[in-house]
């Protein structure tokens, strides 16, 4: 069983030969493939924490379950008010590129609410523990996360529909996630880890912006105005390769302004990866798939999911040498 949960979490889908198990279900349910961004989002909290000289592990560990819970919510989140408001079919993408839990008949509509009250009631747990050791700043990020995970569906706002929903990302997984996890592993939140949050938060939303233009075309016959919609396809693909770049303007930033160590430069090894990214950006999409290639019809989304595993790696290494062996900087 574990060769399936290792195909899922690296491909978002199960090969049809091979059996389905009741966790491999669930896997493929609440996407698993995706939490690599938020366990990067909590594990830089953490490692922020222990530059500070306040790390708790049980705070942190309580955080980073419930972000983990928190993505897995909003997962389902979204298939179920897609599926409700009449958007999820077997022809729109989401059911392409990996097996949707309702229309796939992994589960069904009343298993799916049942896993998300269930799941959020975990969270809501997770939350009040933390609250009762950090007090009510914890329920302020929690809500915020949580007021943008329904609510980017969710009428009446639906943020992505409105060409908010990738301004809803960067937030969430950068300060919000960031920043939350910090603070709850430490009890405390300095200006700088605002700061030190903005990279990565821009990686994520490249992500989202990559998937958006691959359902472009979709999105704009149901009425859907997604950011790629609202700019065209060649203009989001250039946002998103800008994005790609401001993400180490502002590693450079940091390390500039001293408020990292010299060490988060680590990150430019990711150079080589992002130059070939930036080319496929700056191509149209291929008519068919690659042989083998797991989640087509998305295509730049996955260039951009790559790229943000390595370069949020290569930041956390990054973080993680500042800490074992400390650069100082010239004076």
């Amino acid at each position: 069983m574990w060769r399936n949960w290792l195909e899922i979490y690296r491909t978002c889908n199960l090969s049809a030969d091979r059996p389905m198990d009741p966790v491999s279900r669930w896997l493929l349910v609440v996407r698993c493939c995706v939490f690599p961004m938020t366990l990067i989002s909590a594990a830089i909290g953490g490692l922020l924490a222990v530059t500070v000289g306040r790390f708790e592990p049980i705070p942190f560990l309580l955080a980073a379950v419930g972000l983990l819970l928190a993505h897995a919510a909003n997962n389902m989140i979204n298939d179920y008010f897609d599926l409700e408001t009449g958007l999820d079919t077997p022809e729109y993408v989401r059911a392409q590129y990996a097996p949707h839990p309702v229309l796939s008949g992994l589960v069904t509509r009343g298993q799916l609410l049942r896993a998300i009250l269930v799941v959020n009631a975990l969270d809501a747990l997770i939350a009040l523990a933390l609250t009762a050791l950090r007090g009510w700043p914890i329920l302020a990020f929690a809500l915020a996360g949580l007021f943008i995970s329904v609510f980017y569906v969710a009428p009446p706002l639906r943020l992505k529909r409105i060409g908010l929903g990738e301004l809803g990302v960067f937030l969430v997984w950068g300060p919000l996630m960031i920043g939350g996890t910090f603070y709850a592993t430490t009890g405390m939140l300095p200006g700088w880890v605002w700061a030190a949050s903005l990279p990565y938060a821009l990686l994520v939303a490249t992500v989202l912006i990559g998937k958006h233009i691959d359902k472009l075309e979709q999105d704009r016959a149901q009425g859907i105005r997604t950011l790629p919609v609202l700019l065209g396809e060649r203009a989001a693909r250039a946002l998103n390769a800008g994005l790609m770049v401001a993400f180490y303007l502002a590693v450079l930033g940091l390390v500039a302004a001293r408020i990292m160590g010299p060490w988060l430069l680590l990150t430019l090894l990711g150079v080589p990866r992002l130059i070939t990214v930036l080319r496929t950006y700056a191509r149209p999409r291929p008519a068919a798939p690659p042989p083998g290639y797991p989640v087509w019809p998305l295509w730049y989304v996955s260039w951009a999911f790559t790229f943000n595993r390595r370069a949020g790696a290569l930041f956390l290494a990054g973080l993680l040498l500042n800490l074992i062996v400390p650069i100082p900087f010239p004076r």
